[in-house]
């Protein structure tokens, strides 16, 4: 069981990965100018830590698979794959790893950004919930929460006051209708 489940884990993390890579390498090409919101880098330092925690645990090997942690972790799985693939092509060219508005920015509000304006962060953590739930103790579980919390706030401020700036009551009307990437937070 512990093989098929840490199989499980590889393929969801590789075909999370797979639409950022192929982004990736579609988008080495371009040089436009962005403006950008650098404390938004701090949010990826806060955030980094959170995935190593879930993965170095030893609970994974000396406690027994909870049938609960399991069907969680598929459900939280299947919703990270639906938000990173959905919310990509959605993006376009305007994806960017640091937070950044284009000159030619959309607001984007198709794809997943009907439903969350930041739906690529509410994937990462779904990830991460996917795989503490079978490979982490609670508390574990709970602190990398935590920094992922943290740094997605730091990120998800930094986005907004950059995409209020450039789209400035467009934005605001959509930040009223859309939360921000779980269903309790605007």
């Amino acid at each position: 069981m512990r093989t098929a489940v840490s199989y499980g884990l590889i393929a969801l993390w590789i075909l999370w990965a797979l639409p950022l890579l192929l982004r990736r390498a579609h988008s080495r090409g371009d040089r436009r100018r962005a403006k950008t919101a650098p404390i938004a880098i701090l949010g990826i330092i806060l955030q980094a830590p959170a995935y190593p925690i879930v993965w170095s645990t030893r609970y994974f090997l000396t406690h027994p698979l909870e049938s609960w942690r399991l069907v969680s972790s598929l459900a939280l799985g299947i919703i990270a794959l639906l938000l990173i693939w959905s919310a990509l092509p959605a993006l376009g060219k305007q994806w960017r790893m640091q937070a950044g508005v284009y000159e030619d920015h959309v607001l984007v509000q198709t794809g997943a950004y009907r439903f969350v304006r930041h739906p690529i962060y509410a994937s990462m953590l779904a990830l991460l919930l996917a795989t503490g739930l079978v490979r982490a103790s609670l508390a574990a579980c709970g602190v990398a929460t935590m920094f992922m919390i943290i740094g997605t706030e730091i990120r998800v401020r930094a986005e907004d006051r950059l995409l209020a700036g450039h789209f400035g009551r467009e934005f605001t009307e959509y930040k009223e209708r859309v939360r921000a990437y779980l269903p309790f937070l605007r």
